[in-house]
């Protein structure tokens, strides 16, 4: 845990609940600092600042804190007003069901992109990239998507940047291979992973856009070349495009 002194003093109680979010039991002040590690007198005052204000409590024995009734009601608040992420969801279980395997959301971070949701398939055999999964733009269906977005002079900058390190026989080795793929891609609206990323997987993916059309992630299907071939990965191509839409407008309404 950070020392108080590197931490925003508007900060500092956030640390202090989520300590005692993670600990789920009445903790005294001098408990929750074994975890912070901060001056003693800096959470005595914190937590008496939140005693003040009404969001915190002590518990009959009159030493150990707990969540007021406010706080309790605040936090139900926040999870309520994320309902569009259980509606994220449940789109791509729509989607799962009718196209009988895995799908994803997945967005663009810095590392590559990153799965922020999946609805995993009930068959025995599949391959696990759980959420919070980075995975490179160059070789995976969702990170071309993203490629093809860019305006071509950032695109082949991009590219230029990228290390295309060899993960199977089938991935892309060379800058113009791929340029001329994604200039593809960026007209048929989907891009696809033929064993680039993993051997015996393969996966479709489109974008997903914001109303002006800018590229914000994209909608994935993926799975083993013992069920699937990318002629079948192309015939779901309008369920997959049908969630891309979907996801826009649940994300961009809000």
């Amino acid at each position: 845990m950070p020392a108080s002194n590197r931490i925003a003093t508007n900060m500092r109680l956030f640390h202090i609940l989520d300590v005692m979010a993670k600990q789920q039991s009445p903790l005294t002040p001098s408990e929750i600092n074994k975890h912070l590690k901060w001056p003693k007198q800096t959470v005595h005052r914190l937590c008496k600042s939140m005693i003040e204000e009404g969001f915190l409590h002590y518990d009959a024995t009159g030493k150990r804190l707990l969540p007021s009734a406010s706080l309790r009601t605040l936090a139900n608040g926040l999870l309520a007003s994320d309902w569009h992420t259980s509606a994220l969801h449940q789109i791509l279980e729509k989607l799962s069901n009718k196209v009988k395997e895995t799908v994803n959301f997945v967005i663009p971070e810095h590392p590559g992109m990153i799965y922020r949701d999946r609805v995993q398939t009930n068959w025995a055999f599949q391959i696990h990239l759980p959420v919070g999964t980075h995975v490179p733009f160059y070789c995976t269906a969702s990170g071309k998507t993203y490629l093809a977005s860019l305006t071509p002079k950032n695109r082949r900058t991009m590219v230029e940047s990228l290390h295309l390190k060899s993960l199977t026989d089938t991935t892309v080795r060379s800058t113009e291979a791929l340029m001329l793929e994604l200039a593809q891609i960026q007209k048929q609206g989907f891009a696809l992973d033929n064993e680039e990323f993993y051997d015996g997987m393969i996966a479709i993916a489109v974008p997903v856009l914001d109303p002006k059309g800018h590229y914000h992630g994209a909608v994935a299907m993926h799975g083993p070349t013992v069920r699937l071939d990318i002629a079948t990965l192309e015939d779901n191509y309008a369920d997959l495009k049908s969630a891309s839409t979907q996801l826009s407008l649940l994300i961009f309404s809000i």
